[in-house]
């Protein structure tokens, strides 16, 4: 039942220092899982925030469905994330530290069917921690061309 769709978040990694991740569930309707299955989503802008308890994912683009019919769904709706209320409380005393957001990772479809989105509670980086980032990739890089040759 699982499929091929892995939807990363590629962004995060470079904007963002990652403190704690979890994953969650999502409450889609029938024409947005169909589109999910298709691979038409785009998570680089979503975040992530609690609202009375529940937590709930903004921004996240999911392309309309082709067949759909009236019943098709908006793109950029809010969408409910499904956690532990152990998970939620836990964001909740967390996320009152100043600095500190809930991000979206990856989107992918597990073995059941169900789709679920790696989330994680991060910190942004300086502008110095990205430059040691990128100078950390290039120098890995031309270790492994050395290494080629």
């Amino acid at each position: 039942m699982a499929s091929n769709i892995n939807i990363k978040n590629r962004r995060a990694s470079f904007e963002y220092e990652f403190l704690e991740k979890f994953t969650a569930g999502i409450q889609l309707t029938g024409t947005e899982i169909k589109s999910v299955r298709a691979g038409k989503v785009n998570i680089t802008d979503g975040f992530c925030f609690l609202s009375n308890g529940e937590l709930f994912i903004k921004n996240m683009y999911i392309a309309e469905y082709e067949q759909g019919t009236y019943n098709n769904h908006e793109p950029k709706r809010t969408r409910k994330l499904l956690l532990n209320r152990n998970e939620i409380d836990k964001l909740q005393r967390k996320k009152k530290d100043v600095g500190l957001t809930i991000i979206p990772l990856s989107l992918f479809i597990n073995k059941k069917g169900f789709a679920k989105l790696d989330i994680a509670l991060a910190k942004g980086k300086k502008l110095h921690d990205k430059r040691e980032d990128l100078k950390a990739k290039d120098t890995k890089r031309e270790m492994d061309r050395a290494k080629k040759f």
